[in-house]
Parts: C-alpha cells; structure tokens; sequence
C-alpha cells in the first residue's frame, strides 16, 4: 500500500466501526471489499476482516459491558453454536458458492431492515430477559455463524434482527450482547480460516483503526430512545444489506 491507500483504508476502517458499535454491528461487509483490494489474497483477506470484526466488537462490546447492556444468560446460549458454526463454515468456506450466499443474505438483511423502518411500535420484548425464546437463540446462532464462516463475516446484522424478532430481547440489550457474541464469532472465524492463511498486517492495520471508532459509536447507544435506535439499526440494517448482496453479484 502506498501512504494514500493506506490513509483511506484506516479511514474507513474508523467509519465503519464509529456506525457499528452505534447500533450494535461491527459491518464487516462493508469493511470487506477494501480489506480485499489491498490483501495479500482473498482468502487471507476474509481471515483478516473477520478477525478486525472480532476486535471492534470486543471493543464495543467491553462499553456496553459498563452500561449493563449484555445479557450473559442468552450470551453463554448464544455463543458456542454461533463459534462452532463459524469454525465448520471456515473449514468448508471452498465448497459452497460465495457470491449466491451474499445475494441471498442481503435479501434477508433488507428484509428485516425495511421491517425495522416500518414498525410503529417496538418490538415484543419478553419481561427481563426471563422468558427469551432460547432454542431460537441456539439455532439462530449457530446457522448465522455458519454462513459467517463461509463468506469471511461475523454476520452481526444477521444476529440482531433474529434477537429482536425471534429471540424477544430489548433493543439496547441486544446491541450489547450481539457485540459480545460477536467477539467470539471473530475469534472463531479466524481460526477457521488459518489453515488457508490470514493477513496478519492487514488485521493490525485495521484493527487500530477499528478500535476508537467502535468505542466512540458504543459510547452513543444509550443516548437514543428505543424507537429511534430501531430505526438506526433498520437503516443501517437496509445499506448492509444492498451493499452485501451488490457484492455477490459483481
């Protein structure tokens, strides 16, 4: 990279993770096309970028750990699936088509976006986290890791509409708790994906430049009433939708 490639990379970088930690995704789709441009390959390339979305939700994640905002009873649910299907989805990332995954995930995030935006009301939120739907946590979980695991994403954009709709987590909780699973889902995919090689300099690179931006968008979650962070989440949920399934297209 020369000194402008790797000014814009870093800048980008910065933006993405300010907006995720915001509503609680760490946008590793958006991130990817300029990881790809400058990696030493497309494969070490996905480790790298999964990898950076493992250290800004860990970032945000470590923020909404101090507000309160994670719910560690659907987090122990919810993480082992979502590693182990992130890890099965590494391994087998060769054997399924990437670009038809990312058509139809983007569909399904457009979806749930326009869901969001559409809503007058919140949500049904089950009382105190008490009465989660968790068997839709476990298999929500592993089936997104999973398809995390095969395009080189943590796929958060996927988990949060699925803790919103099906699993019936508050909003701010979800937004803290889909980061801290996240973390895992990184730290699995990265794994998944060693044996065919990660960019380790391209993962540090991004990664300091992921990490106050995470931090200062997770420091603005409370501050929004919960139809308006709804409405945050479904319009970012709408642009990453577009922009991931413009890419399996191209």
């Amino acid at each position: 990279m020369d000194a402008l490639e790797l000014a814009a990379l870093v800048l980008w970088c910065f933006v993405v993770a300010l907006i995720g930690g915001f509503v609680g995704l760490v946008l590793g789709n958006i991130r990817l096309p300029a990881v790809l441009l400058v990696a030493s390959s497309p494969a070490a390339g996905a480790g790298a970028n999964i990898g950076v979305s493992g250290v800004a939700a860990l970032t945000a994640a470590a923020t909404h750990l101090r507000a309160g905002r994670i719910n560690w009873r659907l987090f122990g649910w919810m993480a082992p699936p979502s590693m182990a299907g992130a890890v099965a989805g590494g391994w087998l990332s060769g054997a399924v088509p990437g670009d038809a995954l990312l058509v139809a995930i983007g569909a399904v995030l457009i979806f749930f976006g326009v869901d969001l935006l559409r809503r007058r009301d919140s949500p049904s939120v089950r009382a105190a986290g008490e009465r989660l739907n968790i068997p839709a946590a476990v298999v929500s979980g592993a089936l997104i890791g999973l398809l995390g695991g095969f395009v080189g994403l943590i796929l958060g954009a996927l988990r949060m509409p699925a803790l919103l709709r099906y699993v019936g987590e508050a909003p701010a909780r979800a937004v803290g708790t889909n980061m801290a699973v996240g973390v895992c889902v990184g730290a699995a995919g990265v794994v998944g994906h060693a044996p065919e090689g990660v960019d380790w300099d391209l993962l540090a690179i991004c990664s300091a430049a992921s990490i106050p931006g995470a931090l200062i968008g997770a420091r603005l979650t409370g501050r929004l009433s919960v139809p308006t962070l709804l409405r945050a989440i479904g319009a970012v949920l709408v642009a990453t939708g577009a922009t991931t399934g413009a890419q399996g297209l191209t």
